[in-house]
């Protein structure tokens, strides 16, 4: 059975939900990770009315995409941000999600983040009732403090519940940890139930994240690795591009079109390798 692939609406961060959608679409993807995260890709919230919401699903049906993954990133260093994270698990659950995905601290705005994994263990494990109330996974990104496999694989095995496991994401691995992702995977891939497929160009710290298969990491010796590591959990395509043009607003003449093309670009990569 193959892998299900999917596209990442973060890719189309600054970008209508429209727009990701239609672009995922027209690439070729059935399935989409969708991004709640709120002061960054806010594609669709937990406080959007019913109306939004419906809209929303309408926009799904029109573009054929299946919702498997709701990205609604909060700090969970902070016991205050729990009950946002509760929120997005329910939302997830709302849009027929079965993964959902945060990092362990601030995703895109922390700075010099100090905490312990004794009060962010009990932080998650409050969360694990409302998680299986709603029949949904908690997968934790690589990122920050957690950079590497090896760590946020210690970290979920202390939490020792099969509701929360590792979002591999194999250029943060690189650009956080300094790990190739096809030497860290070893480490935990028994801990893996859900794939961030991102590629890397350039020196460790050059933000610079193009459409899969037009960057350097070897992810073609990835997937065979999960190949044969029993991987059978979903691979979501994450696209972040420059660090200018992530960051500026996309206003531009030709904007959407290099988003477009990325995410083109990755399915067609994909199905050389015979994965879609």
């Amino acid at each position: 059975m193959k892998n299900i692939f999917a596209g990442h609406t973060n890719s189309y961060h600054g970008f209508t939900l429209e727009q990701a959608l239609s672009g995922i679409s027209r690439a070729g993807f059935k399935y989409v990770e969708l991004s709640a995260v709120r002061g960054w890709t806010e594609h669709v919230m937990a406080d959007m009315s019913p109306e939004q919401k419906n809209h929303a699903k309408s926009l799904l049906d029109k573009y054929g995409l299946t919702p498997i993954a709701l990205s609604g990133h909060v700090n969970l260093m902070d016991e205050q941000r729990l009950a946002v994270f509760e929120q997005n698990i329910e939302l997830a659950a709302e849009f027929g999600c079965k993964f959902v995905v945060s990092s362990t601290g601030e995703a895109h705005f922390g700075k010099d983040e100090v905490f312990t994994d004794d009060g962010l263990i009990a932080n998650i494990k409050k969360l694990l009732p409302a998680l299986e109330k709603n029949g949904l996974t908690m997968v934790l990104e690589i990122h920050g403090e957690h950079n590497t496999g090896e760590k946020m694989f210690e970290l979920t095995q202390k939490i020792a519940s099969p509701l929360v496991a590792i979002n591999y994401d194999t250029a943060n691995v690189f650009y956080f940890g300094g790990k190739l992702p096809t030497d860290d995977i070893k480490t935990c891939a028994s801990g893996v139930k859900y794939v961030h497929l991102k590629d890397k160009k350039g020196p460790q710290k050059e933000w610079n994240f193009p459409g899969v298969g037009n960057g350097e990491l070897p992810l073609a010796k990835f997937l065979e690795y999960m190949d044969g590591a029993g991987y059978s959990g979903p691979y979501s395509i994450e696209i972040e591009y420059t660090q200018d043009y992530c960051m500026r607003e996309k206003d531009q003449p030709g904007d959407i079109d290099v988003a477009d093309k990325e995410m083109a670009d990755s399915f067609a990569y994909l199905k050389s390798l015979g994965r879609v």
